[in-house]
């Protein structure tokens, strides 16, 4: 066998294995991503029984729930881009935050069983959303590791493949809890 035969065996394996690694890596995202969606879409099926339960007691917020049940169907919109639903996923857990500290002021409604049931439910998914998102956030960064680093970073442009977004906390949140104005 020639040196050159045996070279362009070694590139073309080369090649294959780049393009089976990002193959792989986007999948994984887009496979992580659907998880993700699935616990988003658990949290959303909540939102109208949380909605349901502490309307009564809560007339003077009932913007901050039309607002929760707005951003939920806005969430259940057919063909979003992954990057709109981050970014409702990031208003929908203000919101959410907002209801609960809400619910604070209501002792009434704090000792009702299905309100208690329905936040301990909340928190749960609330919990499966994070770590979803941790494995999500992790996917991405591989994956745009890949794209961006040489050598599979010409053959992702080939494949035009794009940078991914990952979640990340929107500014508000990132803000600390002012536990004086919640006692208030």
């Amino acid at each position: 066998m020639s040196t050159s035969l045996i070279i362009v065996i070694v590139l073309a394996l080369v090649l294959v294995l780049m393009y089976n690694s990002l193959v792989g890596k986007k999948n994984q995202v887009e496979n992580i991503f659907a998880s993700v969606d699935t616990v988003l879409k658990k949290r959303y099926d909540l939102i109208p029984n949380l909605v349901a339960s502490v309307s009564k007691y809560m007339e003077h917020e009932k913007s901050l729930l039309e607002n929760v049940t707005r951003l939920r169907a806005e969430a259940n919109k057919p063909n979003l881009s992954d990057g709109e639903k981050i970014a409702l996923d990031a208003k929908v857990s203000s919101a959410l935050g907002s209801i609960m500290v809400a619910v604070e002021n209501y002792p009434e409604l704090k000792a009702n069983e299905n309100v208690m049931h329905l936040q301990h439910t909340l928190h749960e998914v609330e919990e499966q959303i994070s770590a979803a998102r941790r494995a999500y956030n992790q996917s991405v960064t591989d994956y745009n590791n890949a794209i961006e680093m040489i050598p599979t970073s010409f053959m992702a442009s080939l494949m035009n493949y794009k940078r991914k977004e990952v979640f990340s906390i929107v500014e508000e949140q990132r803000q600390n809890v002012n536990v004086k104005e919640l006692f208030s």
